[in-house]
């Protein structure tokens, strides 16, 4: 009398399936890691230096090549970035600011930021592209 059933349980391993969720993982982990680089969406040429800034908690002054202010990526007056920044700097934790400059923006532009900050003893960072 044969007593095995009809179903024969193979013992090898179909590996197809694993690199298709491994290949769409790596693919996903691709496209969000480029997302993750881009701290504003404001275009700035910024100047070269060894060492990079990168704070997402912090507080950013964009400043472009026509002189436009920028507080966390919303265009603001230049009178009103002093009223701005502090309301933003009671919010949160960290007293901290980093000021994105475009690289041929006249220096007393990025002064008058640099001296809201001290004025109102707020860390700021000047960010820098990585050399």
């Amino acid at each position: 009398m044969n007593l095995r059933g009809r179903n024969k349980i193979s013992p090898e391993f179909n590996m197809s399936s694993m690199t298709d969720i491994v290949f769409l993982l790596l693919i996903f982990f691709m496209i969000a890691s480029t997302l993750a680089k881009q701290l504003d969406t404001i275009e700035v040429k910024l100047p070269q230096a060894k060492g990079k800034t990168e704070n997402r908690k912090s507080t950013t002054v964009t400043i472009d090549k026509n002189k436009n202010f920028f507080v966390d990526g919303l265009s603001i007056s230049k009178d009103l970035i002093e009223k701005e920044l502090i309301d933003l700097i009671s919010s949160k934790e960290s007293r901290v600011v980093v000021l994105r400059s475009e690289k041929n923006v006249p220096l007393e532009e990025v002064v008058y930021i640099m001296n809201i900050a001290n004025q109102n003893a707020i860390k700021i960072i000047l960010a820098v592209d990585s050399q």
